[in-house]
């Protein structure tokens, strides 16, 4: 049974993609022009936003710094503007990776990550939160990832701020879904970005970003809650989930020689 009511047909429907200048979001956005969708992309790189209307005419540019509350709140009107109302989906897909462990702690780089991937997301709610509960209708996406499922090495700055992110979805759709609004979260595995780049150790089942793509729209059209992908590697992320805390940590680190 569907959680969300489910979204397939994007003709003409206004849509805003925040993270849109490169990896996952950039090929969503592209996903949904391609289905008739009306784009607004949002990010801090103005010109990748502007190539982007280059390739897909209709489609809007915003930049804005998601850790300036003011800029995402007058992003959020202009898109209020476009849309003459509540925008069908809002995707928050901008995030920040950096590896990290405890032995080379660095506090500015661990509030850095806090800023993009979850303090974000707090300005997204405060802008576009009271505009979706008026309208009674709307989507609202979160990217996350496995990572935040449960600890993993390299991972000490990152992963916190996608568990974060799952718990916060958690929470936002038993708090909107009986408003009709849908609520989802999407937990990918390696997806070939500029972010994953900076890994020199190998990652299974790495997936290019129009096939994660691909999942997303399929999750939305089937009204799901959660989209992770792809299965082959997050089915057993998930299953790790799940085991005790010994043998949890004595898989990982057999696994990854941590």
């Amino acid at each position: 049974m569907p959680l969300n009511p489910p979204l397939r047909d994007w003709q003409g429907r206004w849509v805003w993609v925040i993270g849109a200048s490169s990896g996952i979001g950039r090929a969503t956005a592209a996903a949904l022009c391609q289905r008739g969708a009306r784009v607004i992309v949002s990010a801090r790189h103005a010109e990748s936003l502007q190539a982007f209307v280059r390739e897909h005419p209709g489609s809007v540019a915003l930049p804005l710094d998601v850790t300036r509350p003011d800029e995402m709140g007058a992003a959020a009107k202009a898109v209020q503007g476009h849309a003459l109302g509540a925008p069908a989906l809002v995707l928050y897909c901008a995030g920040h990776y950096q590896a990290q462990q405890a032995t080379s702690f660095d506090r500015q780089e661990m509030e850095r990550h806090l800023a993009v991937n979850y303090g974000g997301v707090l300005h997204l709610l405060e802008a576009v939160l009271p505009m979706l509960i008026a309208a009674r209708s709307g989507h609202l996406c979160l990217v996350g990832s496995v990572a935040g499922y449960r600890g993993l090495p390299m991972s000490l700055a990152y992963g916190p701020t996608k568990a974060a992110l799952n718990n916060l979805a958690e929470n936002l759709y038993l708090d909107l879904q009986p408003l009709g609004l849908g609520v989802s979260i999407v937990n990918p595995g390696f997806v070939e970005t500029p972010l994953t780049a900076q890994n020199h150790f190998h990652m299974p089942a790495l997936i290019a970003p129009q096939e994660a793509a691909r999942h997303m729209l399929d999750g939305w059209a089937r009204g799901r809650f959660e989209m992770n992908f792809p299965r082959r590697f997050t089915a057993w992320m998930r299953l790790l989930r799940c085991l005790p805390d010994a043998w949890y940590f004595a898989a990982v680190r057999r696994a990854t020689g941590a």
